[in-house]
């Protein structure tokens, strides 16, 4: 009996340990002191964290990994974040995966822009990291399934 529920604790752990490691978060940010922000902020949530500083990079990443969510600004080197966002909504295999769109870029139009090529949020710089973790948290529990 005791070895049974020692076994069950250690699965069960293993299991979140796995479940949690399934949550890997895409950052495609060319500033780093921005891209080491919003890291530490989500590594200390618990979350595994991939980073890239260009398009290209993003773009790669996520059909390599494909991350639970991909924060991604807009003004990059490479490709644009709107150039891979249009790739990652054509692409069967990550069209799926939501994006995060966090960027400078505040105008209407390109704030429209942003949501009609398909991503599910956007938050401009400067941000709050508090707030950012709170809509990364929200993006997740919507698309989780």
């Amino acid at each position: 009996m005791i070895l049974r529920a020692i076994f069950c604790s250690i699965h069960i752990r293993q299991t979140a340990s796995i479940e949690l490691m399934a949550e890997i978060i895409l950052i495609a940010e060319d500033q780093q002191h921005i891209r080491n922000l919003i890291e530490y902020k989500l590594k200390n949530l618990g979350y595994e964290i991939v980073s890239v500083e260009n398009g290209l990079e993003a773009l790669e990443t996520a059909r390599k990994l494909k991350p639970k969510l991909i924060l991604l600004d807009i003004m990059m080197p490479l490709m644009t974040g709107f150039e891979v966002l249009v790739e990652l909504k054509k692409d069967d295999s990550t069209k799926s995966i939501p994006v995060l769109l966090v960027t400078a870029q505040s105008k209407e139009n390109e704030v429209l822009k942003g949501l009609e090529l398909g991503a599910e949020d956007y938050i401009t710089k400067p941000f709050s990291p508090n707030e950012l973790a709170a809509r990364v948290k929200k993006v997740l529990a919507r698309t989780a399934g």
